[in-house]
């Protein structure tokens, strides 16, 4: 794999949608924010003020989108600070730190939304059925980080735990990737399976400014211990989440059948994307019948990988049907079941399911989903619909 910024001129659509969804935040360090905080929000340390921190994520996406150099983004970069009277910002005094300001703001954006494109990319279920395999790559040549050197060629699991707190960049100016690979390429390689994943050091970081303790791994610089573009896609189904319930129902439908029929939710349904999603609207009667608040019904991944567990012959499509199922299918109620109601379908499949609103009537979860060997009703259950 070429080092990152061998890379910045051809910019791809992971890349662009990846920086584009960040929010402009003004603030006086790097660190105010913490970790994949960084995945939600564009800073630059030291700018306060909305239209400079606007102006300055203009130029960055120029960089990005339209393959910039960093002698062009510097001019932009200039004009910027002339025309806003940004003064007092860390280097400004010499020539030198100039150059070392704008290089960290440049690169820093390059690298994390490479990175956080190209985990997209990985994550993305097929190429994960087919190169399901990560490898470390140390790309650092001037002044190689000892550390990440260790890492170099390390091959694990796609998606493996270790890398939500190793994957690059690993610090300011580290130059490492992953590149996927093969079932193929692994045994060419020379091993029968991946390898194991490296017992991670940990060691103590004090911020100077809050003295706040916090533990990094060893190798890896404070504040980029986290996977660039993991949480994004997270924060991407929870602003969708954030309106559903409060648009016209049709509306919500059409969004959600959106959300369903996308990649996201295959990365979902494979584990790479963490938290809730919305797989269906409950229908007007069972939503009056349920009481609840929300008329979008969630699957969590918790529920989801419990479910997978316990029935694999259930696929990503039959979870696309979720909708369907909800209002083509015959609907039961359990006595003293009032907050829970249960569907069975006949179709070209049979499906059971059931549907649960939470204690405080705020929200439906979807807690199952499995294919039955009859099509009768479940024992004492009175058939609504």
């Amino acid at each position: 794999m070429a080092p990152i910024n061998a890379t910045f001129r051809r910019s791809f659509d992971e890349q662009v949608d990846f920086f584009r969804q960040k929010l402009n935040l003004p603030t006086e360090r790097w660190d105010d924010l913490a970790r994949d905080q960084h995945d939600r929000a564009f800073v630059v340390a030291g700018a306060t003020k909305a239209d400079l921190v606007a102006d300055l994520r203009g130029a960055v996406d120029d960089a990005i989108t339209n393959g910039q150099s960093l002698g062009e983004f510097r001019q932009q970069f200039r004009e910027i600070v002339a025309k806003r009277g940004w003064t007092g910002w860390t280097g400004e005094d010499t020539k030198a730190g100039r150059a070392w300001r704008t290089r960290v703001i440049y690169k820093t954006n390059m690298d994390t939304s490479y990175m956080a494109g190209r985990w997209a990319q990985m994550t993305d279920p097929d190429v994960m059925r087919a190169r399901p395999f990560w490898r470390y790559v140390h790309n650092t040549v001037e002044n190689p980080r000892v550390q990440h050197r260790r890492w170099d060629n390390l091959v694990l699991p796609a998606g493996d735990p270790w890398f939500e707190r190793h994957y690059p960049p690993n610090g300011w100016g580290c130059n490492c990737g992953v590149e996927t690979m093969s079932r193929r390429q692994l045994e060419r390689s020379g091993r029968d399976g991946p390898d194991a994943a490296p017992g991670s050091e940990m060691v103590e970081h004090v911020n100077d400014a809050t003295g706040e303790v916090t533990e990094v791994p060893k190798g890896v610089q404070p504040g980029w211990d986290y996977a660039p573009g993991k949480s994004a896609a997270e924060t991407a189904v929870q602003a969708r989440l954030n309106r559903l319930d409060s648009i016209d129902a049709n509306v919500a439908r059409e969004n959600v059948a959106q959300l369903v029929d996308s990649d996201l939710f295959a990365r979902f349904f494979n584990g790479g994307v963490e938290g809730e999603f919305p797989v269906a609207v409950v229908p007007p009667m069972e939503r009056e019948l349920l009481g609840a608040e929300a008329a979008t019904v969630l699957l969590s991944q918790v529920s989801l990988a419990a479910h997978i567990e316990r029935h694999p012959e259930i696929r990503l499509a039959d979870y696309r049907r979720v909708q369907e199922l909800l209002d083509r299918g015959a609907v039961y109620r359990r006595d003293g079941e009032d907050g829970r109601l249960i569907y069975l379908t006949v179709d070209d499949v049979t499906y059971r399911a059931a549907l649960k609103r939470t204690q405080d009537g705020k929200k439906h979860y979807f807690l199952s989903l499995f294919r039955s060997k009859t099509d009768q009703p479940p024992p004492d259950a009175t058939r609504l619909r």
